[in-house]
């Protein structure tokens, strides 16, 4: 274990930070967005995140760090131990290894950590990838831009800052050559905001690393992340029906800040309402316009969505057919309680916060009405439980429902020695001093047997200017405080990973 001073830290982050601010451009400048239609054998996710990993992975080698793209699914930076093995006498016994495994699942390595009782592999896995942009900027998304203190860009929090720090956390320890004992990856990742198929595609092909974090989340570090559960609710278009077409949000992860419909209604009909612009389209239709207030999934407290509220809206004025009715009344039951209780799902814990379940996209698909379904589940409940209920639920209303996807619900005990060094690195770079946390956001920890979320942020700031968004919406922006402390975190608690 190594403790490296404070102050060597600070001077390495000052002498640097100007190289690395521009390394954070030139990655938030790549609209790095899933684009499967544009998929080919060398870019399985799409021309623009091939280009950040491209990117991401010459800044690492020029950093001085051994690179590998992994058939561009994502790739790695090894840095490698520079100190003596231990002898055999000085090894621990077989007995007294621990091998972490766990049950083979999508969501869940495999493999058995590559630990052989001497050096260890202790990773960092970072993303490259991002959700697309969205409306409501008050910047060019796609280009960094300082203001008061912050750097404003889409990736700039979730997650091409982390990232690019984690590389210049290994730096460090190539510019002061502290004996390591271990082996350090820096994974950069391509698909995690999408269906994290660059995890699985490492985890078939490489032994899992014996510890591993992600910065990707909040401090001081997460321990435990909900179960995640995807789905599709369809509801056939009347042809008799009111509504045209119906439209809202980006990506199933995140609140809709925006929707709009189409609907056969004379414009007295549809008032002007906080949230709700309509136009008369001139058919015999009106179009009504949804603003709301957008974020993550598995943050819906403070978000409104304009799905819901345009749902809410039509059926308030009775603006549907008779068998259109019962479609709003689902509705009401999805948007009224972000908590699933008006759906029967509802479930809570001693570890975790309540279930949560929103809708983030709704369109209009063969001739149906399809939305999709996103909650993230406490360890009381399970996935064959939430799918039998929607399934009932939506029965009731005319409508059919299938599940997409499961993940598994993740926890470590926050005694394990590495947690305590992530705990203790924390601890020296803030006045604060808080307990692990729990989250219903999903990363990278849940893919690998021993990892954990570890910042780059506080799950609760205050201070932030109002302009400042969050992660998932407009004007994402971090405080180039908060990123220097990171920095400094990540040196620390890899300082003591590591030695």
């Amino acid at each position: 274990m190594m403790d490296i001073s404070q102050a060597t830290i600070t001077r390495y982050i000052d002498r640097h930070w100007d190289e690395i601010v521009q390394d954070i451009a030139n990655v938030v400048a790549i609209p790095s967005v899933e684009n499967i239609p544009h998929a080919r054998p060398h870019a399985p996710f799409g021309p623009e995140v091939a280009q950040a990993l491209e990117q991401g992975l010459e800044i690492a080698c020029r950093l001085g760090l051994s690179t590998h793209n992994c058939e561009e699914y994502l790739g790695y930076a090894d840095l490698l131990a520079n100190a003596p093995r231990p002898s055999a006498s000085e090894s621990p016994a077989a007995s007294d290894v621990v091998a972490f495994t766990s049950n083979t699942t999508d969501d869940v390595s495999d493999a058995v950590p590559i630990s052989n009782n001497t050096k260890k592999q202790i990773a960092v896995f970072g993303h490259l990838d991002v959700v697309p942009a969205g409306p409501g900027w008050d910047f060019e998304p796609y280009a960094l831009t300082k203001k008061e203190g912050y750097l404003c860009g889409r990736g700039v929090v979730d997650d091409k800052s982390p990232a690019i720090l984690s590389l210049w956390a290994a730096h460090f320890f190539m510019e002061h050559p502290l004996e390591r004992a271990h082996d350090l990856r820096v994974m950069l990742g391509t698909n995690e905001e999408t269906h994290m198929n660059d995890a699985k595609y490492y985890n078939k092909h490489y032994p899992a690393p014996d510890f591993l974090f992600t910065p990707d989340s909040y401090w001081p570090v997460v321990i435990g992340e909900k179960g995640t559960y995807n789905g599709e609710i369809s509801f056939d278009l009347q042809p008799q029906g009111r509504i045209v077409s119906f439209e809202g949000g980006t990506v199933r992860n995140a609140v809709a800040s925006r929707a709009q419909a189409v609907i056969r209604a004379r414009l007295d009909e549809t008032p002007e309402v906080d949230g709700i612009t309509p136009s008369d389209l001139g058919d015999g239709t009106i179009r009504l316009e949804a603003q709301g207030v957008g974020g993550h999934a598995s943050l819906p407290q403070g978000t409104k969505s304009a799905i819901g509220m345009l749902g809410k809206y039509l059926y308030d004025h009775e603006l549907y057919s008779p068998a259109e009715k019962t479609w709003f009344e689902l509705q009401h039951r999805l948007y009224a309680s972000w908590d699933g209780s008006l759906l029967g799902v509802d479930a809570t814990d001693d570890v975790f916060s309540p279930l949560t379940i929103v809708s983030g996209v709704i369109g209009v698909r063969d001739g149906q009405l399809v939305q999709t379904i996103d909650a993230r589940w406490p360890k009381s409940t399970n996935p064959d439980r939430i799918s039998e209920q929607l399934t009932k639920v939506c029965q009731e209303h005319g409508a059919r429902f299938c599940e997409t996807h499961r993940g598994v619900c993740m926890y470590q005990d926050p005694q394990q020695e590495e947690i305590q060094a992530l705990l203790s690195s924390f601890t020296q770079w803030s006045p604060e001093k808080l307990a692990p946390i729990t989250l219903g956001g999903g990363t990278y920890a849940k893919h690998f047997p021993y990892a954990v979320a570890f910042g780059p942020e506080y799950e609760h700031e205050d201070g932030r200017p109002a302009w400042v968004g969050s992660i998932h919406g407009p004007n994402e922006a971090i405080s180039e405080a908060s990123l220097q402390r990171a920095l400094a975190i990540y040196i620390t608690a890899l300082g003591k990973l590591l030695g």
